[in-house]
């Protein structure tokens, strides 16, 4: 693996102290990667919580977030919460897997078929990685997403033992896609996770990864962490789904970088949580690098998701195509920030965004917030945001033909998301998704 030149395009952040701070010590911080994990914990003691003076949190406000409540689980704590639900563990986009884990409050459980691992493949858990593949990850740890990137993302880089470390060796084909699963029970817990994905160049894999939890009464938190590097011509398909408990409050802090002609097909999905706050950054920073992002997400009650994206042009002929898609019903908000930066000298650029929200009653609310930065002249970059309500004409239309209130407004909700659904090549995740749309419809 070839050192490359990083480039980081970052945001603005706040480094004052704060009375309302977490009430983890240097204590709590894992003895592994000492280094990397003490600057971690210095940027994470210099900066304090976000507030809605900072501009990536204007719209997501923590003053009720109750930092000081939360605590680490105990090593083995996952044997005395609610076990899995066998239904995460199915293979959501093919018959069986090539690998999977499962990362539990204090423990983890892995699989990965003997044929992958004779090709070098690595697909484990940090402390499996730890022992066996030390070398690697201290290579790879905190490269993509910086500790320095935000509170969170400092606080996930600190604490973090729970995590995945999946590297594809240069031009190895991994056909049966890889499955990880983070399951977060527990009122008080905090849960932080690490995943990094190294496809090497000429490599190509499918990999899914799932974070839930059941919807318990009192609260819980995580914080997360994704890098990922697609080498030259490497392919990867990245599927990310969130399905937390509505006591959940979830941060992450997730960048891609792809290299020359390297592709990147990035799909998201969230219908979980009480709040989500995911910054998410598509780095193109190879001639000819490609990527996509396709989001789905639906949110009720009085949940709060708010999903800022970036989409990085930083060498030339690069594309990259973003769609967003969300519904909203009681009371609850989504908020969509996007941003398509592009770079001098990165001409032929061709970049697109787009943000498209249906309303489903009249206490809930859609932000939506496309910008552009352009510093190239020979580019072609366009964007879009749209918030509406349930069309009448079609709900006529299906009424008329004898089909009731109810299934009516379900199928026209789910011809809003078709666009998404037509841009996932998995059954499984599909389906998933419009057990979502059901379950929201009530």
């Amino acid at each position: 693996m070839q050192e490359k030149p990083k480039v980081v395009v970052s945001r603005q952040r706040r480094t004052d102290s704060s009375a309302r701070d977490f009430s983890f010590t240097q204590a709590d911080v894992p003895s592994d990667f000492a280094s990397f994990r003490t600057s971690a914990w210095a940027a994470f003691q210099a900066r304090s919580l976000p507030v809605t003076t900072d501009e990536a949190w204007r719209r997501t406000d923590l003053r009720l977030f109750p930092a000081p409540d939360f605590k680490l689980p105990k090593l083995g704590a996952h044997e005395d919460l609610p076990p899995v639900p066998e239904e995460l563990l199915k293979p959501l986009t093919d018959e069986q897997h090539g690998g999977q884990i499962t990362l539990l409050a204090g423990g983890s459980q892995t699989f990965l078929e003997d044929a992958l691992a004779k090709k070098g493949v690595v697909f484990t858990d940090f402390r499996t990685a730890e022992k066996n593949h030390p070398d690697l990850l201290a290579k790879l740890i905190g490269q993509i997403v910086k500790p320095e990137d935000g509170k969170f993302a400092a606080l996930a880089s600190a604490l973090s033992q729970n995590g995945v470390l999946l590297y594809v060796p240069r031009n190895v084909q991994v056909d049966a896609p890889l499955h990880s699963v983070l399951w977060g029970p527990g009122v008080d817990l905090a849960h932080f996770s690490h995943l990094i994905v190294y496809v090497d160049d000429g490599a190509s894999v499918t990999y899914v990864h799932e974070a839930a939890s059941p919807d318990e009464t009192g609260h819980a938190m995580h914080a997360g962490v994704v890098e990922i590097h697609v080498g030259e011509n490497a392919n990867l398909r990245f599927v990310e789904l969130q399905s937390w408990g509505r006591g959940v409050w979830n941060f992450s802090h997730e960048r891609a970088r792809v290299e020359r002609g390297g592709n990147l097909d990035w799909i998201f999905g969230a219908v979980g949580s009480r709040l989500t706050k995911n910054f998410s950054d598509l780095d193109l920073v190879g001639e000819g690098a490609q990527g996509r992002m396709s989001g789905f997400y639906f949110t009720d009650g009085n949940q709060h998701l708010d999903h800022d994206t970036q989409q990085n042009h930083l060498a030339p002929h690069t594309t990259s195509d973003l769609l967003f898609k969300g519904a909203l019903k009681g009371k609850s908000r989504s908020v969509w920030q996007g941003m398509i930066y592009v770079a001098p000298g990165a001409q032929k650029t061709d970049g697109y965004q787009a943000n498209r929200n249906i309303v489903l009653s009249d206490e809930a609310r859609a932000d939506s917030i496309p910008g552009l930065e352009i510093l190239a002249d020979d580019v072609r970059c366009t964007h879009g945001a749209t918030v509406g309500k349930l069309e009448q004409e079609p709900l006529f239309y299906l009424k008329s033909r004898g089909i009731p209130q109810a299934e009516a407004e379900r199928l026209v909700v789910e011809g809003f998301f078709d666009p998404i659904m037509q841009r996932i090549p998995f059954e499984g995740v599909r389906e998933r998704f419009q057990q979502a749309i059901t379950h929201k419809m009530g």
